[in-house]
């Protein structure tokens, strides 16, 4: 008997005394049979070569198609895993057994790349997840198929060469100095000529702008590193056809230090004397210091001002640097 034929038989039985001679009586009843399921059938896919559309925006980790094998069982008998079963697919995709609807669902593993790769081709393979061992002679209780996944185009913005820039530029660097340049390309194809812009949003755009065709950054006002040593600005990049799909990289722009800051006394102070001091001892510390960075700065000596009499009464002692600071006595 073949429960996939026929599932149910209803048996008429009757039963008659005196041997079923004529006269006798009889009485009948009706028995319903139902055949209970075994793991007969492996699962068979509708076709062995199947075809699907996937653009290359899709996103990894994402749902991109579903396939389906039948069987003719039901139950655990029909329960189906699938599998990717060669590394080209397996590498790019992945397939999920969906239990309620036995479909195969296919998702993205890595970014696609029209440009790099057009076309996949998996192969995939059903396997029933319960198999008796009785009936094993029957099998093999799996099948296979071939998906041939077709990526599609799809417009991008413009990728910078890099994810993000660094430069640097002295602060006396007159106005129109080249600082740096970005490099973006479209990704697609027709490989479109890009345009670059300063995002003007932010702070810090007022001083730097940039060439919009070939992406070189140049000064536009002049710069200070003791006010400001760091200048984060964002720039953009469009296709010349397609001004609306714009991609972003930060750039970073440090100004080095000159020496253009003179070193400075930080006390006025008027000082008081006691007569009765005794030689070679300190009446004052004087501290200077300068703006500028400590490669360029903290280089300083003291003297007294040329023009006006010395007193031998006081002498200035050099202590050395102290504390990043220079001290006299």
């Amino acid at each position: 008997m073949d429960r996939e034929a026929r599932e149910h038989y209803a048996v008429v039985i009757q039963a008659k005394d005196m041997a079923g001679q004529v006269g006798g009586l009889s009485g009948s009843t009706t028995i319903n049979i139902t055949l209970i399921d075994v793991n007969d059938n492996p699962p068979k896919f509708q076709q062995k070569n199947y075809q699907l559309y996937v653009p290359e925006s899709a996103q990894v980790g994402k749902p991109v198609g579903k396939i389906k094998a039948n069987d003719e069982d039901i139950g655990i008998n029909a329960e189906i895993k699938y599998s990717l079963i060669n590394p080209e697919g397996a590498a790019m995709f992945s397939i999920a057994t969906d239990y309620d609807t036995r479909e195969g669902v296919i998702s993205l593993k890595k970014p696609l790349n029209y440009e790099r790769k057009k076309i996949y081709t998996l192969q995939i393979e059903g396997v029933n997840t319960h198999v008796e061992h009785r009936f094993s002679y029957l099998g093999p209780f799996k099948d296979t198929a071939t998906l041939k996944i077709t990526v599609g185009d799809v417009d991008e913005a413009p990728v910078f060469s890099m994810d993000y820039y660094i430069m640097d530029v002295y602060e006396n660097a007159q106005i129109g100095t080249e600082v740096g340049a970005v490099t973006a390309r479209d990704p697609d194809i027709k490989n479109s000529p890009v345009r670059y812009f300063i995002d003007r949003s932010e702070h810090g755009e007022k001083f730097f702008n940039i060439d919009m065709d070939s992406g070189v950054i140049t000064i536009t006002q002049s710069l200070d590193r003791e006010d400001m040593p760091w200048h984060n600005i964002t720039v953009m990049a469009s296709e010349l056809d397609k001004p609306n799909l714009l991609s972003r990289v930060p750039v970073t722009v440090q100004v080095l230090d000159v020496n253009d800051n003179p070193p400075e006394i930080n006390t006025d102070e008027e000082v008081i004397v006691c007569e009765s001091l005794r030689p070679g001892q300190v009446i004052q510390t004087i501290t200077a210091v300068d703006k500028d960075d400590f490669a360029n700065g903290q280089r300083f000596s003291f003297s007294l001002p040329i023009g006006i009499p010395v007193n031998p009464n006081f002498t200035l002692k050099d202590n050395k640097v102290l504390d990043g600071r220079r001290k006299k006595q």
